[in-house]
């Protein structure tokens, strides 16, 4: 017997809205925690473990155990271990607001071929090296140029274009701030 599924863009659209669906039914569905450990390994190199998160009333497992090595290039005084911590973060915003634009341009029936991005940010560390107060540590400005194969129309075109920015978790959380506490004890 085969059962037919109802994919647009890689989405099982059927199961994307009975996902909805449930969560309409029980709004607490929806609340997820979401977790990383991280352990230093020496220098600028640290790695970052992810295995489950809680979510559905439950805590899940991923099906296999990540870990991500961050480090810092060699003229940042590092040996080039891994991607430093803020090239993860143009990865993150990337990866969200593409996803994001193909769950939710699967959910309207648009479908879409291809999409590249290209994203670059620009720090300048005299922030980071406590030269100049007046000058943030983190990101000034941040930029992302999407390249989207598509056969919809122009109108669809440009609800497509907007549908990352407006739904992804990781640009929310950029460009509106979200309050991090810090807290150490003794190890």
């Amino acid at each position: 017997m085969t059962v037919s599924v109802n994919l647009v863009n890689g989405v099982d659209v059927d199961a994307l809205n009975n996902t909805i669906d449930a969560v309409k039914g029980q709004p607490e569905l929806a609340k997820f925690q979401f977790n990383v450990s991280n352990l230093w390994v020496t220098g600028g190199h640290n790695r970052s473990t992810v295995n489950g998160f809680h979510g559905v009333l439950q805590d899940n497992q991923h099906n296999h155990v990540f870990q991500y090595d961050a480090g810092e290039p060699p003229v940042l005084l590092g040996d080039d271990e891994g991607a430093n911590p803020v090239e993860f973060l143009l990865h993150a915003l990337a990866a969200c607001v593409t996803t994001s634009m193909v769950y939710h341009a699967a959910q309207e029936g648009i479908e879409i071929q291809a999409i590249q991005s290209t994203i670059q940010g620009d720090i300048d560390l005299r922030g980071f090296l406590g030269l100049d107060p007046t000058v943030r540590t983190g990101y000034q400005n941040i930029r992302m140029d999407l390249k989207i194969k598509t056969k919809a129309d122009d109108r669809q075109f440009a609800e497509l274009a907007g549908l990352g920015p407006r739904f992804s978790p990781v640009f929310d959380s950029i460009t509106k701030g979200v309050p991090v506490s810090v807290t150490a004890e003794r190890l």
